[in-house]
């Protein structure tokens, strides 16, 4: 019997999101909390009260601003 090597999948090496991205976003969670963050363009919506919009409108600030982050998932 041949061995033989089993090809696995290694980690990319390096961060998904920048550091800025995570200040972002953690100043989004902060907003929430406080109640202050808002959905919409130009925060014109509703009061966001679900962790994961809060995230997304963190990243979604942080690419604006140009930080490395991965492009949003196509629905």
């Amino acid at each position: 019997m041949a061995a033989r090597k089993k090809s696995r999948s290694r980690k990319s090496s390096g961060r998904k999101y920048s550091k800025g991205a995570g200040k972002t976003v953690a100043s989004a969670m902060r907003r929430k909390k406080s109640g202050t963050l808002r959905s919409g363009k130009g925060g014109k919506g509703g009061k966001v009260k679900s962790r994961k919009q809060a995230i997304a409108i963190g990243l979604s600030e942080a690419r604006k601003k140009g930080a490395r982050v991965p492009k949003k998932k196509a629905a």
